[in-house]
């Protein structure tokens, strides 16, 4: 399933990117004048393979595990509640069920590796909710990665190929964009870890208070994750290998479900700094995948902000938020779906018999 879905990625087709463009400088106002809008617009529409792509299907797959690096002292939160935040998702009572239902997207939590079983207390929830609960449990939480690897290799692929199948599940009921979140109490740990592998960067530059931590906390968190990449001695050219050694579970989702809907032709709207390092992942897997990704904010935590350079994604906007979730992809889907309008339904000076620009 892996290797099905890299060779399926295609580069944004040339003509679409071509005619939006076009479009673009026709319709009734002057050429760049809309900004970042214009650019959002074009990507969609080669990402879609239309000159006027529309936005009508919308979902956001917030993918849940849990970390044994917990163990250490990582998180101000008890791991218990990755759990309990899953069953508020269902509940409908959580921030990104709130702007999801803003911005008119569905919501698919994923429990990939929650410690929980959640199954029985997740009974009826989602329906009452409006979201959509599914269970791709590769394993009850990751290993501590502080002292050995966090995952098997075989476990690292079935992660990505659990992304992989809810994508697609999605796909067969309409979908036009996707925003990728998470849930995982101690999950800056992995993710700050994964992003000094593979950009290069000391753990100290790429690593955040997550929950709020306080400065000898701090400083104990970047102590766990050299201690992790010391043990672990992850290739950060070998994207399989950094996710294996250094988790999560969840983040293999998320990075799936971005390979996935590259090969659909769908575009990502990345949410924040975990979402990021999963977005990392993806893109070590197969590099094409960047230009299906669109980076919604930029978060408080100081490591996000090496994974966008990195990647070369520019965020939209940067209300400094750190939630997670998926909130901000759910902006995010907002504006890239205002985007696509202007391109699609804003008239041309031909159209509105208005005179253009004088020679």
């Amino acid at each position: 399933m892996l290797e099905r879905t890299l060779s399926a990625i295609r580069p944004l087709d040339p003509a679409a990117l071509r005619q939006a463009r076009e479009r673009q400088d026709t319709l009734t106002k002057p050429p760049g004048s809309l900004g970042r809008l214009e650019e959002l617009a074009v990507q969609v529409a080669g990402i879609r393979r239309t000159a006027r792509p529309r936005i009508r299907h919308k979902a956001i797959l917030t993918m849940a595990g849990d970390h044994g690096v917990v163990a250490e002292g990582v998180s101000l939160y008890p791991q218990a509640v990755t759990a309990q935040m899953v069953l508020n998702f269902l509940r409908g009572g959580a921030a990104v069920n709130v702007l999801a239902a803003h911005v008119g997207a569905r919501v698919v939590v994923v429990d990939v590796g929650v410690a929980s079983d959640l199954a029985p207390l997740a009974s009826g929830l989602h329906a009452r909710a409006g979201s959509r609960f599914v269970i791709r449990k590769v394993a009850p939480g990751t290993a501590n990665m502080a002292r050995g690897p966090a995952m098997t290799p075989a476990e690292a692929r079935r992660s990505l190929e659990a992304g992989i199948e809810v994508l697609e599940e999605e796909l067969a009921k309409g979908l036009d964009i996707v925003g990728i979140g998470e849930m995982g109490i101690g999950n800056t740990t992995p993710a700050s870890a994964i992003t000094a592998t593979i950009t290069g960067t000391p753990p100290d530059q790429v690593t955040g208070r997550g929950t709020g931590l306080g400065d000898q906390a701090l400083q104990h968190k970047v102590r766990v994750i050299e201690a992790a990449l010391a043990v672990n001695r992850p290739d950060p050219r070998d994207a399989l290998d950094v996710l294996s050694k250094l988790g999560g579970l969840e983040i293999g989702g998320m990075a799936g479900a971005m390979l996935a809907a590259a090969a659909n032709c769908v575009p990502v709207v990345v949410d924040g700094f975990i979402c990021g390092a999963a977005a990392l992942i993806a893109c070590g897997l197969e590099p094409r995948v960047r230009d299906y990704l669109i980076a919604s904010h930029q978060s408080v935590e100081v490591g996000h902000q090496a994974a966008l350079r990195h990647l070369g994604l520019k965020p939209i906007f940067n209300l400094d938020l750190r939630l997670g979730e998926g909130t901000g992809a759910a902006l995010g889907i907002s504006l890239v779906e205002a985007a696509a309008r202007i391109l699609d339904e804003m008239a041309t000076f031909a159209e509105a018999g208005v005179s253009g620009a004088e020679a």
